[in-house]
């Protein structure tokens, strides 16, 4: 095969997968973000205790070169 059949062949599956949408279900993955959300908000009060103690640690010195 010559290489302008071959280009042409990978510039089509390219361009086919480039623009392939897929069926999306909308409600599942509602569903999956809801339980995510809820999963963070119960681990949120814990974060955000451990969040203050990571800051002060973590925090680069303005005076550090």
């Amino acid at each position: 095969m010559g290489r302008g059949r071959q280009k042409a062949k990978h510039t089509k599956v390219a361009r086919d997968l480039k623009y392939y949408s897929p069926p999306t279900d909308l409600t599942a993955l509602q569903r999956e973000l809801q339980s995510q959300r809820s999963e963070s908000s119960a681990d949120g009060e814990d974060l955000a205790e451990n969040n203050d103690d990571w800051a002060d640690e973590d925090a680069p010195s303005a005076h550090r070169r």
